[in-house]
C-alpha cells in the first residue's frame, strides 16, 4: 500500500513512517526535517520520539491511502524519486503531499503565475497570453486554482502543463465554481495538495500554500496584486527561497496594481510579454512567439476621439461624451463596437476601460 518509488523492505518501511510522521498533529515541516537530521532517519524517529508527541496511527493512514486511491490519488513522500527536487531542497519542504495526475510534470521547468482575484478581463487575458506563451515554450505553469489570474493561467496551459496546488485537502475543490477546471487539471495535469485527504480550506492554510506554488517555481509571475493581496505572500516566499520575481506593471492610479507596483519599487523584475522573462531563464525547449501587442487603427474620427480619452484607469461614460464633444448615442455605439472586438472592459458605475 505504501510502496513507492523506494526499492528495498527497508525503505518502504521508512517511507511509511514518513507519512505517519507527517500526519502527527504536532510535526510541522520543519520539525519533520530536524527530527530526521536528530535521527537519521523516521523510522528511528518514530520509535524515540516521547510519548508526549504522539505518532499517527498505521490504520488512519491506510483509510487516507485508501480514501485517495478511491479518486485516483497516490502519497508523494520526501525521497520519492519523483518528488520535486527544488521543493525537496526547502528548510520547509511539504514532507507528504496528496497527488492527482501526472507527476512526470514535476521533472520539468516550472514558472507560477498568481494574481488577482476579482482580476481586470484585461489581466485575465494577459495571463492566459502569457501562460499559452511560456506552455508552449516548455515551461509547466504553476498556481493556486482560485478565482481570476490563477484559473486564466491554468486553462491556458491545460495543453502543456499545469500544476494546481491546493489549500485544503486534495478531494476539497475551492472554489466550487472551478469543479470542472479542478477535473481538467486532474486528467491532464496534476494537483497538489499538502494538507490530509478531507481538510476544508481555512484561512492560515493559503500562505502555506504559497509557499508550494512558490517553491516549486524557478520564478513567480505577479498580475494585478492589490496592496493587502495574497499574492505579495507567494512573492515573499519567492525572494525568500531565492525564486525571480516578476511583476507585471499597471497604472499607478488603478488600486488593482498597488501592491504589484511596489513590488517593482523593491527590485522585482518588470514583465511585459513573455519575452522578458525568456530574457532570464532561455527557452526549455522550443521558440517562442512574441506576444502579439498591435492593434487595429480607428475606422472612423470619433472611434479615435473615443480611444484617445480612454486608457487602462475606468472612466466614466458620462465624461467620454464631454471629453469627445459628441453625443451620448454615438459613444455608446463606439463603446459597443470597440467591447464586440474585445478591446473595451466595462466596470461598475457605468466606467469602461481599454484593453
Amino acid at each position: 500500500m505504501f510502496d513507492g518509488p523506494f526499492t528495498s523492505e527497508t525503505d518502504a518501511a521508512e517511507r511509511l513512517a514518513r507519512v505517519r510522521l507527517a500526519r502527527s498533529p504536532r510535526i510541522g515541516p520543519v520539525t519533520f526535517q530536524e527530527a530526521l537530521q536528530h535521527f537519521g532517519s523516521v523510522r528511528r524517529a518514530c520509535r524515540e520520539l516521547p510519548p508526549k508527541i504522539p505518532v499517527a496511527a498505521e490504520d488512519d493512514l491506510a483509510r487516507e491511502d485508501r480514501a485517495l486511491a478511491r479518486i485516483g490519488g497516490r502519497f508523494l513522500v520526501l525521497g520519492d524519486s519523483d518528488y520535486p527536487a527544488a521543493l525537496a531542497a526547502l528548510p520547509d519542504a511539504p514532507p507528504v503531499l496528496s497527488a492527482i495526475g501526472d507527476t512526470g510534470l514535476l521533472a520539468r521547468p516550472m514558472l507560477a503565475i498568481v494574481g488577482a482575484r476579482e482580476a481586470s478581463l484585461a489581466g485575465r487575458r494577459f495571463a492566459a497570453d502569457l501562460a499559452a506563451t511560456l506552455g508552449r515554450a516548455g515551461f509547466v505553469i504553476v498556481s493556486g486554482l482560485a478565482r481570476g489570474i490563477d484559473t486564466a493561467a491554468h486553462e491556458a496551459a491545460l495543453p502543456t502543463g499545469t500544476v494546481a496546488v491546493l489549500a485544503g485537502g486534495i478531494d476539497q475543490i475551492y472554489p466550487r465554481q472551478n469543479e470542472g477546471l479542478y477535473r481538467a487539471i486532474a486528467g491532464r495535469g496534476l494537483l497538489l495538495a499538502e494538507s490530509p485527504f478531507g481538510t476544508p480550506p481555512i484561512a492560515r492554510s493559503f500562505p502555506r500554500r504559497n509557499r508550494i506554488v512558490s517553491g516549486l517555481s524557478a520564478g513567480v509571475i505577479v498580475i494585478e496584486a492589490a496592496a493587502q493581496s495574497g499574492s505579495l505572500i507567494t512573492a515573499q516566499r519567492a525572494l525568500d527561497q531565492g525564486r525571480e520575481v516578476f511583476v507585471v506593471p499597471g497604472s499607478p492610479m488603478d488600486p488593482r496594481y498597488a501592491g504589484s507596483n511596489n513590488l517593482i519599487r523593491q527590485g522585482a523584475i518588470l514583465a511585459r510579454d513573455a519575452n522578458d522573462i525568456m530574457g532570464v531563464f532561455g527557452k526549455p525547449q522550443a521558440a517562442c512567439q512574441p506576444i502579439e501587442k498591435s492593434r487595429e487603427a480607428p475606422r472612423d474620427s470619433t472611434t479615435a476621439k473615443v480611444l484617445r480619452a480612454l486608457g487602462s484607469v475606468p472612466t466614466a461614460v458620462d465624461e467620454l461624451v464631454r471629453r469627445c464633444q459628441v453625443s451620448a448615442a454615438t459613444v455608446a455605439e463606439v463603446l459597443t463596437a470597440l467591447e464586440l472586438e474585445g478591446r473595451l472592459e466595462r466596470h461598475r458605475g457605468n466606467s469602461v476601460s481599454l484593453i
